[in-house]
């Protein structure tokens, strides 16, 4: 397994991080942070190895279910540390909630926030700050750090610790893939490298790899947490045509604990779900990506108030969302990945007490998502082309403006390339071929079809999962690489093992 690079020795790379407020004490210091500084009582499995390790001046990746404290883990480390921690959070809604919580806290650090919702005056105000040594935090959105600027603002202040957020978003190995995240590792190499902390909830072996190579962490502490959930119940329902299968999802609905959760694969499917459930006289909404910002937001306030019942959303919904007493996730349709499924799932019964995890299956509809991670194809002369601008010192908007592909079509290739090593994007934001046009189409055609037998792949052990007849848990946990062994006694298989019977849903 990739374990990054090394950290190189002598005083020209030593990184503000390196330098402490005062000695750590280690595991009684870092208590005593959290304690007074924090108000907490206690740290939770793997937040203090966490800590511990940053402050040791160690590079780290956490990976822990949601609700687990992986903020509290860069809070502490911050405050134990000498200069600005700087946090890179994709969601805009979600940097609020993180600045305003570290409001709430007994100490007296300060927490700032640079996004493109904010007024100049205001971003002008907080990097003056940031410069002047008096922000503890500061929270930005990764397309922030394109802004040659911004990365020199940086620069120029004192940075002891860089987060990355739901580092996943950095590799389309797992889900959520974020383009502005490919960006952050050549943006930790221009400040310096201060010692980096990547967070999120869900990674397989291959998605922590990546998140390692990418962001270039050197020699990092890999902490892995578990992922078992023994109070959610697994259930995956069969059907026949779609019409059953919404007739069943609108009465488990209607009786299930509440509030809730539908995904749906569509928006169609979001709108028409909604309504269907609303002519029963159940209190909900809709949420996809097709709405305006502010229509998304005030449907997402409207759930997490309890205005609302129950939420048909596609999966632009749940990044951020930390509603404790979600009762039930149902997926409506089936999803690409494991992964993205899991992570789905898991907003489910984060107070702990039960809740349902159900998944409405029909193999057809494995035929779309086939069909989806087969499509895509970037021809070889296409992609030399845009290697030949980019060797010409062009920019995406301006290889967009020359070539007949959209700008979309131009940012994949653009990956595709730099997946293959043929291109690095600098610190100030410009591009740098490496090798030859020629061969750099080749490198990148090839790195494209390996995403695609990846996706396939993904898709399989998607199918696997709803066909297995064993205990559903072991095989979510093993695909996560957690040795785990059923039967957990808490999934639909397992139930049905117990009675000797299966169950046929119609």
């Amino acid at each position: 397994m990739s374990r990054g690079k090394k950290r190189p020795t002598g005083k020209a790379c030593l990184s503000p991080v390196q330098k402490r407020k005062k000695s750590s004490g280690g595991a009684t210091r870092v208590r005593k942070v959290a304690r007074e500084q924090l108000g907490f009582e206690s740290l939770r499995p793997g937040q203090r190895e966490a800590i511990e390790s940053l402050i040791s001046g160690r590079d780290t990746l956490v990976v822990q279910p949601t609700g687990s404290g992986k903020s509290a883990i860069y809070q502490i480390a911050g405050l134990m540390l000498e200069g600005t921690t700087v946090v890179v959070s994709p969601l805009i809604a979600l940097q609020k909630d993180q600045v305003d919580s570290i409001g709430d806290q007994p100490h007296e650090a300060e927490a700032a926030v640079i996004n493109s919702a904010q007024p100049a005056a205001e971003s002008r105000e907080t990097i003056r700050r940031l410069r002047a040594g008096d922000l503890e935090y500061l929270f930005l959105a990764p397309e922030q750090l394109g802004k040659p600027e911004t990365v020199e603002h940086l620069r120029e202040a004192d940075i002891s610790l860089f987060v990355v957020d739901e580092a996943h978003c950095i590799t389309e190995w797992g889900h959520d893939f974020r383009p502005d995240y490919m960006r952050l590792g050549p943006v930790i190499e221009a400040l310096g490298h201060p010692v980096t902390l990547a967070i999120t909830a869900t990674a397989t072996g291959e998605v922590r790899d990546q998140i390692v190579e990418r962001l270039g962490m050197m020699d990092p502490a890999v902490l892995v947490g578990g992922f078992d959930r023994p109070n959610l119940h697994l259930r995956v329902d069969r059907f026949q045509s779609e019409s059953e299968k919404l007739d069943c999802l609108v009465r488990r609905v209607t009786f299930a604990d509440k509030p809730g959760i539908v995904y749906v694969a569509t928006r169609k499917n979001a709108e028409a779900i909604m309504a269907a459930l609303r002519e029963t006289g159940m209190t909900s909404l809709f949420y996809h990506a097709g709405l305006k910002a502010k229509d998304r937001h005030e449907i997402q306030e409207k759930f997490m108030s309890g205005e609302a019942e129950v939420i048909v959303a596609t999966n632009a919904f749940g990044m951020g969302v930390d509603k404790a007493d979600v009762r039930f996730v149902f997926h409506f349709d089936i999803s690409d990945s494991l992964d993205s499924y899991y992570q789905e799932a898991g907003r489910a019964g984060r107070d702990g007490e039960p809740a349902e995890v159900v998944l409405f299956y029909r193999p057809e509809n494995l035929n779309v998502r086939k069909f989806q991670a087969g499509t895509g194809k970037l021809e070889e002369h296409k992609l030399e082309h845009v290697a030949k601008m980019v060797e010409e010192g062009a920019g995406a908007d301006q290889i967009a403006a020359g070539t007949d592909m959209s700008r979309r079509k131009v940012m994949s290739a653009l990956h595709r390339l730099e997946e293959a090593g043929a291109v690095e994007k600098q610190s100030d934001g410009t591009l740098k071929l490496e090798i030859d046009p020629a061969e750099a189409a080749r490198a990148a055609a090839g790195e494209h079809e390996k995403l695609k037998t990846a996706r396939r792949e993904r898709i399989a052990k998607m199918e696997a999962y709803a066909e297995t007849t064993g205990c559903r848990r072991e095989y979510l946990l093993r695909y996560f690489g957690q040795d785990y062994r059923g039967p957990c006694g808490n999934c639909d298989n397992d139930a049905a093992a117990n009675t000797g019977t299966r169950r046929e849903v119609t």
